[in-house]
């Protein structure tokens, strides 16, 4: 069954999401894209205020797939982007 997933993470750059990624099995197919084994992340940028004088990049990914394949990778790139401060 396709599924589609939708995150956002913070204090992680566009650079990092790819290697992530690709770390979890992807490829890089386009600027914004890796598809990997039954799934696809598609990823846009943006900045953030968070408070009075402080600005994050925001990550947002939307991730399509097999649901099986969704839950692990999710859970996976999460952990790896908690990790860099997101």
């Amino acid at each position: 069954m396709t599924a589609r997933v939708e995150r956002s993470f913070r204090g992680i750059s566009e650079r990092l999401t790819v290697r992530y990624l690709t770390g979890l099995g992807g490829e890089q197919v386009a600027d914004d894209t890796v598809s990997g084994d039954g799934w696809t992340a598609t990823f846009a940028s943006e900045t953030v205020a968070v408070g009075p004088s402080l600005t994050l990049t925001e990550i947002t990914i939307e991730f399509t797939g097999e649901s099986e394949v969704l839950e692990d990778l999710v859970d996976a790139f999460a952990q790896k982007a908690m990790r860099a401060g997101g």
